[in-house]
């Protein structure tokens, strides 16, 4: 007697309510969607002949069910007598136990047959067989080894005398059976057992399964297979999940690949995933700045926090402050192209490339005064249309290297390396009478070293004031001129090192006939810079990773 079967037939009444679910490739019913009593039917539908429950049977289920919280339990099936809604008998699974519930004629009241660990609640198919013989119940899961639990008696005349059948439910909303029913058999007189084992897939047992269970998909003409069922949409996340048959119809949500994956029984089939794109930068903080900005310097001062240094014609450095860029302090520049960013000791500094319109063209050094928390003018030097400036050290001497572009109309000119020196020292004397704590005094002096004229420019206020003497002495230092490279309308300067050598690479962009040019390789021997590799490249910059 094919109990599952006569709630099939009514499927296409109770489309919306009864769902066709399959799961690791197989279906099965679920039927939570639906009223209990939609899902009912007389017994005297299937007792014709004999109004009474059968004393020997078996009892055929497959199911599919999840975990079941304590004190949970779900009806897969019950006879209920109509108008009393008195249960004669049921079939009953709650967390890992089955039950088989009867109410025998007379006062004798309710009685019940349980099987403990059972293991049916752990979302797998399972097939069992429930035996009822004599004095004896038998429960078979998936072929394994039966258990046998001894009847006080099971009543050999319970009467289905107007009373009803209801699948999947006790007849009230409460207790209903929440996971999947594949198939549910009745077998007077018999242990099914013997008709089902062994099986090479015995979790899914077949003895009478409904034929919309087991059809394949409506195959119509020029069109894809229509399957008239859903899948149970389980998605796995995190690493590399295993796909096997047990998985087959699964789907695997790759959160690193940004995909969504299905399971074909053997491999991972890709449903859904973004193409490869730089999609790691968003949009956080737009800056206004007075003119177009050629370049961004991010820095951090140790207790002062980040800073960000925008090359344009009006420079205004911002620093970041709750989570965000605020403008700090305003640097008056010419047309900048570019800043850099350097420590020497504990000192820092800033220095911008420049280009002005008439002669000297010269970019400056602001060194970062812990007492007015600014950055003051430090020192300037003649550049010719500055494009970049870069930064490194060697053996503990810290250098400087600006990429000159043009002089007038001539590219082909020098590029110079300035070193810092410590033992280079410029004394200046100034009265004290100049000198106010308040006041920000700027000295323009002119300075001959080693065959080169310096153009210096120095703030007063980055040193203590002496107001009580008649003059003072300030002791500063510089960078100097440590080496000059040709280049031809230099724009970039890279600083390298490759095990124990250091390497300077410079970006020429045009000899004043080609922007097809060589671009030169520097190595460091012997205290200077020669000559390691010419490469012959177009209008670029160049960059070291």
């Amino acid at each position: 007697l094919d109990l599952l079967t006569r709630v099939v037939l009514m499927i296409s009444v109770l489309s919306e309510q009864v769902q066709m679910v399959q799961s690791r490739g197989s279906r099965g019913l679920r039927l939570t969607g639906a009223t209990p009593a939609a899902l009912s039917f007389s017994a005297s539908q299937i007792f014709t002949n004999c109004d009474y429950f059968p004393a020997e049977f078996s009892l055929v289920a497959t199911m599919k069910i999840q975990k079941l919280r304590q004190k949970a339990n779900e009806y897969i099936f019950s006879v209920v007598k109509e108008g009393s809604d008195s249960l004669l008998l049921g079939l009953r699974i709650s967390e890992n136990r089955l039950h088989l519930l009867t109410t025998p004629p007379g006062a004798g009241g309710r009685s019940r047959i349980s099987f403990k660990d059972v293991g049916l609640d752990d979302n797998s198919w399972h097939t069992m067989v429930l035996a009822v013989t004599g004095q004896y119940a038998t429960l078979t899961i998936n072929c394994g080894l039966p258990l046998d639990k001894q009847v006080r008696f099971f009543p050999s005349t319970l009467s289905t005398r107007g009373s009803r059948f209801f699948i999947g439910s006790r007849g009230r909303w409460r207790g209903r059976f929440s996971g999947l029913l594949r198939q549910l058999v009745l077998l007077p007189g018999s242990d099914a057992t013997p008709r089902l084992c062994p099986n090479s897939e015995p979790g899914l047992a077949e003895l009478s399964v409904p034929r919309v269970l087991k059809s394949t998909p409506l195959q119509l003409d020029h069109q894809r297979p229509v399957y008239p069922y859903e899948a149970e949409a389980r998605v796995t996340v995190g690493n590399h999940p295993p796909c096997s048959e047990p998985e087959q119809g699964q789907l695997w949500l790759d959160a690193l690949r940004k995909g969504l994956f299905i399971c074909d029984g053997v491999t991972w089939r890709t449903l859904l995933q973004n193409k490869e794109r730089l999609d790691y930068v968003e949009d956080y903080q737009d800056l206004f700045t007075r003119s177009e900005t050629f370049d961004v310097e991010i820095f951090s001062i140790p207790s002062e926090g980040l800073f960000m240094a925008a090359a344009n014609r009006y420079q205004s450095p911002p620093q970041w402050t709750d989570g965000s860029f605020q403008l700090y302090q305003n640097i008056s520049t010419q047309e900048a192209r570019a800043w850099k960013h350097f420590t020497i000791s504990d000192m820092n500094f800033l220095v911008v490339a420049d280009i002005r319109r008439a002669e000297p063209e010269l970019s400056v050094i602001y060194r970062w005064n812990r007492r007015r928390r600014r950055f003051l003018r430090y020192q300037t030097l003649e550049t010719h249309s500055a494009q970049d400036w870069e930064a490194f050290q060697i053996h503990n001497h810290s250098f400087l290297v600006v990429a000159n572009h043009r002089r007038d109309s001539n590219h082909n000119i020098h590029s110079v390396i300035y070193r810092w020196n410590p033992d280079t020292k410029v004394t200046l004397v100034v009265p004290s009478a100049h000198l106010s704590s308040t006041s920000l005094i700027l000295i323009l002096s002119c300075l001959f070293l080693f065959d080169v004229w310096f153009l210096l420019l120095f703030n007063i206020n980055s040193v203590p004031s002496c107001p009580h003497v008649e003059s003072c002495s300030f002791i500063l230092f510089i960078f100097e001129v440590n080496q000059t490279l040709s280049t031809s309308g230099a724009y970039d300067w890279e600083f390298f090192t490759v095990g124990p050598y250091h390497f300077l690479v410079v970006a020429n962009t045009f000899d004043g006939q080609t922007t097809t040019i060589s671009s030169t390789i520097y190595i460091w021997l012997d205290g200077r810079f020669w000559t390691f590799q010419n490469i012959t490249v177009s209008v670029s910059s160049v960059s070291c990773l």
